[in-house]
């Protein structure tokens, strides 16, 4: 697929397409490239969907945001500006991975109108993604947090063509997962300086040490991503992500506070790339879902 380019929230944005019909926006998360859809986007659009998966503000070969800014409201607001610049209606599906899950639940939660269903893979709702984060187990699973706040970070991740990169693809993919594709591309995306800086530049604006776990920010966060989705949401999991638990007692808590429709499943066998460890499976998951068989 050629690589495409559109001008959204006054950032220049690098995006793959695939079909015609419905919108289906796929964004991507860290350290990953809009390749964690390169199996999803054919099986949408044979299912009558015009997949769209944008690079992130800062990710090559997107723009960076002139304003600078990296929170989850930014995001969300790239979300909602590619739905308008794409020329998406109500009929537009939203499908998230990791650091999009938020802006997903933000773009969603300031203009319900443009989306018809949400995706949502590998993070829950923030109501459930808060207390399991700031916990013992949490913030030992989830160590990058914390350490892409340090000044040694940008070193680190970089040295030797970013091995860094090799090691949370093992660390968050189930063993014997070849990650050699993904790593291509994701390391394409983040070897230049201003791009890895962007996407640390995530990290350090969403989990700033001053601010995390404060009223303040539980206030702000809940403010753009806390609110149940109003739309009908799938919320994916994989048996061995070590980053959160999902318990049987957890997925019935996220379905509880999502709307009628929705649902959350487990994939067993797989990490935290389930769109590319099993996707067969987690390719049907998601048709079914969006074609209300869930």
């Amino acid at each position: 697929m050629a690589v495409k380019r559109i001008t959204a929230n006054r950032i220049d944005f690098a995006y793959l397409e695939l079909g015609d019909g419905p919108l289906a926006l796929l964004t991507h998360g860290f350290p990953m490239s809009p390749a964690t859809y390169r199996y999803l986007m054919p099986a949408l659009a044979d299912a009558g969907y015009r997949a769209v998966a944008p690079y992130l503000r800062g990710f090559a070969p997107s723009a960076q945001p002139p304003d600078g800014g990296f929170a989850i409201a930014d995001l969300a607001a790239d979300v909602n500006g590619l739905h308008e610049a794409l020329g998406g209606d109500g009929d537009a599906v939203l499908i998230g991975h990791d650091f999009s899950v938020p802006a997903a639940l933000g773009a969603a939660g300031t203009e319900a109108d443009r989306w018809s269903k949400l995706v949502l893979c590998d993070v829950p709702p923030f109501e459930v993604f808060g207390p399991m984060v700031l916990t013992p187990r949490g913030t030992d699973a989830l160590s990058h947090f914390w350490f892409f706040q340090t000044a040694a970070a940008e070193q680190v991740v970089a040295a030797d063509d970013l091995a860094y990169i090799d090691w949370i693809y093992r660390k968050f993919t189930a063993a014997g997962f070849d990650a050699t594709e993904d790593l291509k591309h994701a390391k394409d995306a983040l070897r230049g300086p201003e791009n890895l800086a962007a996407a640390l530049a995530l990290y350090r604006t969403t989990f700033a040490p001053d601010r995390l776990g404060t009223p303040e920010w539980l206030q702000e966060h809940a403010a753009v991503w806390g609110a149940p989705p109003t739309r009908p949401t799938l919320n994916l999991f994989g048996s061995e992500d070590p980053s959160f638990q999902i318990t049987d007692e957890t997925l019935a808590a996220i379905v509880e506070g999502l709307p009628e429709g929705s649902h959350a499943e487990v994939v067993q066998g797989v990490g935290h790339a389930g769109l590319v460890e099993r996707p067969a499976e987690v390719n049907s998951l998601i048709l079914r879902f969006l074609a209300g068989e869930l």
